[in-house]
């Protein structure tokens, strides 16, 4: 196994599967299912997911909202989305913990590195919800952020794309994927694969980033065993 402690970063968008909005039942399994198959090879795994499946603070601010009740609000839409995958995770019959930027008792306690590591170290799932518990900063940034905490082995972004390419291969034919890039490559490139704060965040802490398809089932596993699917990110 290449990766023994990862930080999955997941999209609230990719919950909603075929939805237009909210949570898919089936891709909420479907996660759970390929999330229990690493845990049970002796992967710890830790999870943040964002919240634009329900509330985006920018979109908010947008429409005229206070930028700061519109971030918290997104918080909050981030631990709906984390609430129902530990819920799915459990019922997959894995062990969790629900940790969170806000701490809402008795739904979360408050993020630590040490209750993350003790409770991957005992076998349990952690979930971190809310952010990094501030406004102005994503949930990419707080991915980022919980992987240096958890002195995790690599972020893993998993989107509906296989990886990250020279253009939007959704809109353009033509767009070619890169199998590795350097996080300079990358800003120079002005690729989107995530925020600048999370980037320079992860830059500066040489945590390295893997872009792959987590919607496609099986591909959780191939990643953490090395199997070469989708863009790493590393330095130079």
């Amino acid at each position: 196994m290449k990766y023994k402690r990862i930080l999955l970063k997941l999209s609230g968008e990719s919950l909603m599967g075929d939805q237009s909005y909210g949570i898919s039942p089936a891709m909420l399994t479907q996660y759970a299912v390929d999330i229990k198959t690493v845990v049970e090879r002796g992967c710890q795994v830790g999870i943040v997911i964002g919240g634009g499946n329900i509330f985006r603070g920018l979109s908010g601010a947008a429409n005229g909202m206070d930028r700061v009740q519109g971030d918290y609000m997104g918080m909050l839409a981030t631990l709906i989305n984390s609430m129902a995958l530990q819920a799915e995770l459990e019922k997959q019959g894995l062990r969790t913990e629900l940790l969170g930027g806000l701490a809402i008792e008795p739904i979360c306690k408050e993020m630590s590195r040490r209750r993350a590591v003790e409770a991957m170290e005992a076998g349990r799932v952690v979930i971190v919800s809310g952010g990094t518990g501030n406004p102005y900063f994503t949930t990419d940034t707080a991915s980022t952020l919980r992987a240096i905490e958890m002195q995790a082995d690599v972020i893993l972004k998993g989107t509906r794309v296989d990886g990250v390419y020279t253009a939007d291969p959704e809109k353009d034919p033509t767009a070619t994927k890169y199998e590795r890039l350097s996080y300079s490559e990358a800003l120079e490139k002005k690729l989107k694969i995530m925020d600048l704060t999370a980037f320079a965040l992860a830059e500066d802490n040489n945590m390295p980033i893997y872009v792959f398809d987590m919607n496609r089932e099986g591909n959780l596993l191939r990643v953490v065993e090395g199997e070469e699917i989708g863009t790493l990110v590393t330095k130079a």
